[in-house]
């Protein structure tokens, strides 16, 4: 659990309880948790490797992008996420980010994401069969 900073376009800032979460069923994904556990929580999924590239540059495009040491807050990645109800700037320590991606690289290295992938229960999933 970490305190993000969140922004709106209008200048509203508030602190907020945040959770990076990664499952290795999902390898390419990582999941942001804004709100819990005090509030039921907003998710966003993205790519694991939006995450990671943000620390370096500059990064993604429509509803997730990464910005690395923003001038305002120097030791912070910020995420920035959009969507049709407005957008939000979510400034997270830079190592926080940091140590979280190095733990799920000890569970799934970069290049080996598919090994951990079960076709045959996403397409269940994706289809709603069981045959």
């Amino acid at each position: 659990m970490v305190t993000v900073n969140v922004s709106t376009p209008d200048g509203l800032s508030a602190p907020l309880p945040a959770e990076l979460h990664y499952d290795t069923t999902d390898p390419y994904a990582v999941r942001l948790s804004l709100g819990a556990p005090v509030n039921r929580p907003v998710d966003w999924v993205f790519a694991r490797l939006l995450l990671s590239e943000g620390l370096r540059r500059p990064t993604g495009s429509g509803d997730v992008l990464v910005l690395p040491r923003h001038r305002c807050h120097r030791r912070s990645v910020r995420i920035v996420l959009r969507s049709r109800a407005g957008s939000a700037s979510i400034d997270i320590a830079e190592s926080e980010v940091a140590s979280f991606l190095r733990r799920t690289v000890s569970l799934v290295p970069p290049g080996t994401e598919n090994l951990h992938v079960d076709i045959d229960r996403a397409l269940t999933e994706l289809t709603g069969r069981r045959d």
